[in-house]
């Protein structure tokens, strides 16, 4: 559940109303704004999906 739920986050695009909070609020072009929300949400999956596989060795390790 947490691998999928950081997965879902990456990729943000303009069907996504936080893009366009975003992009008002940075008072960004729509590209721009793609180009920025997309690198940042995707850096932020992946670096949850790493944080999960920590997880689960380290849950793994003490046998829970």
């Amino acid at each position: 559940m947490l691998a999928v739920s950081c997965g879902s986050i990456a990729f943000s695009h303009v069907n996504d109303p936080g893009f366009w909070m975003f992009k008002e609020y940075f008072n960004l072009s729509v590209i721009d704004a793609i180009k920025a929300r997309t690198t940042y949400t995707t850096v932020l999956a992946i670096l949850g999906l790493g944080g999960v596989l920590v997880l689960e060795q380290v849950l793994d390790a003490l046998n829970v």
